[in-house]
């Protein structure tokens, strides 16, 4: 499988890129935790420094990395996982979804010999067009109330985890789009409606796999995002790493891109028929 992903990228003028694992200061988002060693941080994705390798003049890149988060463990979740990411220039958010489909089926293709991929007993059809569903939509249909009051509330991941993802059509792979501004530290808001970010998440069989948006390059802005995260986690008594400055004036060089995280472990338990993410992988951390 990672020899086809590769393949596909290179076969359309990708470059290959490694980036440090360990870096001084990653981007301060919400309920996402990067471990800290000897003063410094490991990525919990390679995003910053791939961002600073487009605004260098690389157009077209991708990168398969291991990527650590501070407590996360559970069925779909380990603190240390293989990411995809890549990355493409004057793309926006609804062309990199046409990109996710054509990756996610070629994959597919390459590893079954087929477009429909049986998991945990029901089929998924992956014929063109994957079906789209604005997260208002979503809400709208199975929610008990609204994204405003969610995000209000505080309970937008609760009600996304258990009234949302539960009911997403199982029979075929989901875009779930145009997410709150508020949960959108690095993404670009929508022109037509600031309420919302150029982002989107792919879900196939209940496992959402990617996390994509059309990216902010926006430097004034983004540091903004940034510097209100850190109050809330200063407030919150929580660990406050320090600005990554030298991302932020690489970012006014930066060209209008869009940008994709996708999980190899989840793909690959899709691919295996496999219920947890522990039986994709050598050695999880229990084994360690």
């Amino acid at each position: 499988m990672l020899s086809v992903i590769r393949d596909y990228f290179i076969a359309r003028d990708f470059v290959e890129m490694e980036t440090p694992v360990r870096i001084p200061a990653p981007a301060p988002e919400a309920h996402i935790e990067a471990p800290a060693t000897q003063g410094w941080y490991l990525h919990t994705s390679p995003e910053l420094c791939m961002k600073r390798l487009l605004a260098a003049g690389y157009e077209r890149i991708f990168q398969v990395c291991r990527c650590f988060r501070s407590a996360e463990r559970g069925r779909c979740h380990l603190p240390e996982f293989t990411l995809l990411e890549w990355y493409q220039a004057h793309q926006d958010y609804v062309q990199m979804m046409a990109t996710c489909e054509d990756l996610v089926r070629h994959v597919v293709r390459s590893v079954t010999g087929g477009e429909v991929l049986t998991y945990q007993g029901e089929a998924i059809d992956l014929a063109r067009p994957f079906k789209r569903i604005s997260v208002a939509g979503a809400f709208s249909a199975f929610a008990p109330l609204t994204v405003e009051k969610a995000l209000a509330l505080n309970r937008f991941d609760e009600i996304m985890v258990n009234e949302i993802e539960p009911y997403l059509p199982r029979d075929q792979p989901v875009f779930l789009y145009d997410y709150p501004a508020a949960c959108s530290a690095l993404a670009r808001l929508k022109p037509a409606d600031p309420s919302v970010a150029e982002r989107f998440e792919l879900y196939m069989g209940g496992l959402e796999l990617c996390n994509a948006f059309g990216e902010l390059a926006d430097p004034d802005e983004q540091r903004a995002r940034f510097e209100q995260e850190r109050r809330r986690r200063a407030n919150a008594g929580e660990p406050c790493p320090p600005m990554p400055e030298p991302f932020l004036k690489d970012l006014a060089r930066m060209p209008p891109a869009a940008g994709n995280a996708l999980g190899i472990d989840r793909l690959v338990m899709l691919l295996a028929d496999a219920d947890c993410i522990d039986a994709v992988v050598a050695f999880t951390p229990e084994e360690l």
